[in-house]
């Protein structure tokens, strides 16, 4: 459904609307607005699932990822509607159980029909995926799958959780820093992986079980994520878990999981609405665009830009 937020429209005060009535309603809820300085009538900022403005690319492209996801992008408007009632962990669970059901459904299925994963061994990934390095008290988490962007596979996901799990446990480590050698931080999940699970509700379970997302959640330690190049998907929605974010110049931002039939898998429907916001979130999810280093800091998704 889309609403024109325009000033001037003449739109009622929805004040008295409780919130309650759109958490379970089957449509998407799109605001536009004329400009980008234009601000939100008061009280729909609540009821929109995600709000764009003319001319910023944003309105088409969210359009079209509505027209040929439709599935997909109702489940992403519920289950960011319910997030800010929901602790972390209930929020994880939440957003793992939504991500399990599409990977059964026609969406999914459809791209990976059209995208079939590679078969066969890459000599390359026989090494570690994560190296470690300690500084005083300041613990170095490496992401060292540079040949594939640092794309996050169940291995890595495995030697990250068990990095995390050391350095909650030791006491004489007081920091954490992530960091991704060669062109990315981390280009996102590997597609690869996709649905190779025996089926949805073992996935659920195991996403649960071995979750970086809930594990940098959980880290009572100051954390810093050092970002660069292309920081999307998981790659993203884990560095927002951290306390603190340090994007380089050429650092691109993106959640282009709608164009895969799925809504974000790593804890992005929780990270990233705690930094900067349901609807800048929705705004990402939902359009699949890429944001720069600029705006990133400019929404609180990055905290410095680094010289």
């Amino acid at each position: 459904m889309l609403v024109d937020l325009a000033s001037g429209s003449g739109l009622p005060d929805p004040g008295g609307v409780a919130e309650e009535r759109l958490a379970s309603l089957p449509f998407v809820v799109v605001g536009r607005l004329a400009a980008a300085p234009d601000a939100l009538p008061p009280g729909w900022g609540d009821l929109c699932d995600v709000v764009v403005h003319e001319g910023d690319g944003a309105h088409e492209r969210i359009e079209e990822n509505l027209a040929e996801h439709p599935i997909t992008g109702v489940t992403l408007a519920l289950l960011l509607r319910g997030q800010a009632r929901l602790s972390v962990g209930d929020a994880m669970v939440a957003e793992s159980a939504a991500y399990s059901v599409l990977q059964s459904g026609p969406e999914f299925a459809a791209w990976r029909a059209a995208h079939p994963a590679r078969v066969g061994p890459d000599p390359r990934d026989a090494e570690a995926r994560v190296r470690l390095g300690r500084d005083g008290a300041t613990l170095r988490i490496t992401l060292t799958r540079a040949h594939k962007l640092n794309a996050l596979d169940a291995r890595m996901r495995d030697e990250l959780v068990e990095a995390l799990t050391l350095a909650a446990a030791d006491p004489s480590i007081t920091r954490v820093e992530l960091r991704g050698e060669g062109r990315a931080f981390c280009a996102g999940g590997d597609l690869d992986e996709f649905g190779t699970r025996p089926d949805p509700a073992t996935a659920h379970l195991i996403r649960l079980e071995r979750s970086v997302g809930r594990a940098l959640a959980r880290l009572t330690k100051e954390t810093v994520a050092y970002v660069h190049g292309d920081t999307v998907g998981s790659g993203v929605e884990l560095a927002a878990f951290s306390t603190r974010v340090v994007a380089a110049p050429d650092s691109r931002f993106a959640l282009p999981e709608i164009g895969l039939g799925l809504v974000p898998g790593a804890g992005g429907t929780v990270s990233l609405p705690r930094r900067i916001g349901r609807l800048r979130t929705a705004w990402l999810a939902f359009s699949g665009l890429v944001i720069d280093a600029p705006t990133a800091l400019a929404w609180g998704l990055a905290d410095e830009i680094s010289g």
